[in-house]
């Protein structure tokens, strides 16, 4: 036992020495596979993380979204339609919801104008997201101008900036009143933007969604989790994109590792040759180059998921945010939420040390099968 104890220290020994005594070869090779692990870690974190707060942020929206369609887009709902609806088995309410995009030529970006359900505003007040209230220096008291849809000029008044809090959901968010929302849009006093349905049985959604478009057959009704999953297509397919643009360094380190496959430099087939020759196994030289492999690769993919963490959830992922995240004037400042799953972590694990790993030990095997004369003399 002690022995056998004593023998995986010297190996372990061997490793080491063998690894610092190509010191500047195995760093920078350090350095590409934890670029590797950083990039792909970075792309993984980011989408995933950006799908927890959209499926958070999701949670509290409306069960049920019913639209009117015409020709295929979505118009303004005749307001009689929620009567219809609240008559369906099931509903327990139907709400009339405005809102509206307004782009701003000042700012050059577009605004989300809603009418809050539970907050009174008068005719000319309005509450502004964080996002715009940076972009545009808006402020309690300041006051801004909309051009309304009959070409006249609108003034409104900031009574409140939203939370940055919120900024995810908020940044180009303006709450509006009623009257100032038909001033600006000019929406007929019977018509709403879309209205929301309450169901008092979750599990009853799907069917109260396909009666209420047999009833009204201008209609499509949208449930949350059909939102949810159209966020998730969006963040991935965005997260598609990243992977494909940043091809490149994975190419490079496959064809390395496969390079790394096709046999051992003439130092290190020499060194296993001699191994063999003072009395090492073959199951002593594989032992050595696994743990060599290991140490290689396990430090790169821990110092990658180290910088690709700390790159998405505190240095708010600076690289890759215009394209994950889209295009926008108004960028809404905030932190994700930490977020990292196990199956994540497996999944780059799989691609990124098993590869290289395996790619360490089967040259080696070969070279410890041959004859250590023959080993030596190439």
């Amino acid at each position: 036992m002690i022995k056998a104890i004593d023998k995986q220290r010297y190996i372990l020994d061997f490793t080491l020495s063998s690894l610092w005594r190509r010191k500047g070869k195995n760093l920078a090779l350090v350095l590409v596979y934890t670029l590797v692990v950083f990039v792909l870690g970075s792309v993984m974190f980011f989408t995933q993380a950006l799908k927890n707060e959209a499926a958070l942020v999701l949670r509290g929206s409306p069960e049920i979204i019913v639209q009117k369609m015409v020709a295929g887009r979505h118009d303004l709902i005749p307001v009689s339609h929620g009567a219809q609806i609240g008559k369906i088995r099931g509903v327990k309410a139907v709400k009339a919801r405005f809102w509206g995009y307004y782009y701003d030529p000042g700012a050059q970006a577009n605004y989300t104008l809603m009418v809050p359900e539970d907050l009174p505003l008068k005719d000319q007040e309005i509450i502004v997201g964080a996002g715009i209230s940076r972009v545009r220096r808006l402020f309690r008291g300041s006051s801004i101008v909309f051009r309304t849809y009959d070409g006249k000029p609108a003034t409104f008044f900031i009574k409140g900036v939203l939370s940055p809090d919120s900024e995810l959901l908020s940044s180009d968010l303006i709450l509006i009143s009623v009257p100032g929302f038909t001033r600006v849009f000019g929406v007929p006093p019977d018509r709403a933007t879309d209205l929301t349905v309450q169901v008092a049985n979750r599990k009853e959604i799907p069917t109260i969604a396909a009666k209420i478009v047999d009833a009204l057959p201008d209609t499509r009704a949208i449930t949350r989790e059909e939102i949810l999953r159209t966020y998730d297509a969006v963040f991935d397919w965005r997260g598609g994109i990243m992977i494909a643009i940043l091809a490149g360094a994975v190419l490079a380190f496959l064809i390395f590792a496969w390079d790394k496959a096709a046999g051992l430099s003439a130092e290190e087939k020499r060194e296993i040759g001699i191994l063999k020759a003072i009395g090492w196994e073959t199951a002593d030289v594989l032992e050595m180059k696994f743990w060599e492999g290991l140490v290689v690769s396990l430090s790169s993919f821990f110092l990658g998921i180290i910088l690709a963490y700390g790159h998405i959830f505190y240095a708010s992922a600076t690289l890759f945010e215009p394209v994950l995240k889209g295009w926008a004037v108004l960028y809404p400042e905030f932190r994700l939420t930490p977020f990292i799953s196990g199956y994540q972590i497996a999944i780059l694990f799989f691609f990124t040390v098993i590869p290289y790993t395996v790619a360490t030990i089967i040259p080696s095997w070969r070279a410890a099968t041959i004859d250590p004369d023959a080993v030596m003399r190439t």
